[in-house]
């Protein structure tokens, strides 16, 4: 399969369109941004790691019976996947505190959360991701009622199915964004599931192994990327 013209470039990724007008190839580079783009560096081998833990964890659940838009991986930096008509929201799942929610709650990071928290954000850099709720996505038309409810159960289902397969590997998984898109009448699981998206911590230790690592300067970034990836099982050669 070959690309045919960039539809999109994103932070990390960028979306070619094919011959196939129901499949695009997503293409990981290598480049790392923080803070809505206002901290960016190459990362050498950061976008292959990624494609590759990324098809690793979209065939697990697509095992699961959670659908994904992904096909199968075309080479070390790209992968097949389903065109979806994209749903503008985030659907964050948290079961460790960390990151925004110690901000906007002044709660302390590390605390485990029973049952773990569940927030909606608009996608949209412009306007740094805001948070929304329910009502929000109605009134603005983003989706529908039974398309929200799909999201919100195919988003704990995932945090079921991926934290135990993180703990078997002596990971906590922190938290963790996820995209839905529409695909004839599915709703499927889009975009992607990397270290970049959520964050993970040794189960032992708590140390991070995720893009925080990036966010604070604490070095090792696509080394702990690539740990992550080998205690996965995943095939980085």
């Amino acid at each position: 399969m070959e690309t045919e013209q960039e539809l999109y470039s994103g932070k990390a990724k960028s979306v070619y369109t094919t011959a196939d007008p129901d499949k695009l190839i997503l293409h990981f580079r290598d480049d790392t941004s923080a803070f809505d783009g206002e901290k960016t560096e190459q990362l050498e081998r950061k976008g292959m790691v990624n494609n590759k833990v990324n098809a690793f964890i979209m065939t697990h659940l697509e095992r699961a019976g959670i659908p994904t838009h992904f096909e199968r991986l075309l080479s070390d930096n790209e992968s097949l996947v389903k065109r979806l008509d994209m749903i503008p929201i985030e659907c964050v799942v948290r079961n460790i505190t960390a990151g925004s929610i110690c901000r906007r709650l002044g709660v302390p990071e590390n605390m485990d959360l029973d049952p773990p928290t569940f927030e909606f954000f608009l996608k949209n850099d412009e306007l740094h991701d805001p948070m929304i709720n329910e009502y929000h996505i109605r009134s603005f038309k983003w989706a529908g009622d039974d398309e929200i409810a799909v999201m919100k159960r195919l988003t704990f289902e995932v945090n079921d199915v991926l934290k135990a397969l993180f703990l078997e590997a002596g990971i906590l998984l922190v938290d963790y964004k996820l995209e839905f898109g529409r695909y004839h009448d599915e709703i499927l699981l889009g975009d992607e599931f990397t270290p970049d998206g959520c964050r993970l911590w040794d189960a032992v230790t708590r140390e991070k192994l995720d893009k925080d690592r990036f966010r604070q300067d604490l070095g090792g970034t696509v080394e702990a990327y690539e740990e992550v990836a080998i205690r996965l099982g995943v095939d980085l050669s």
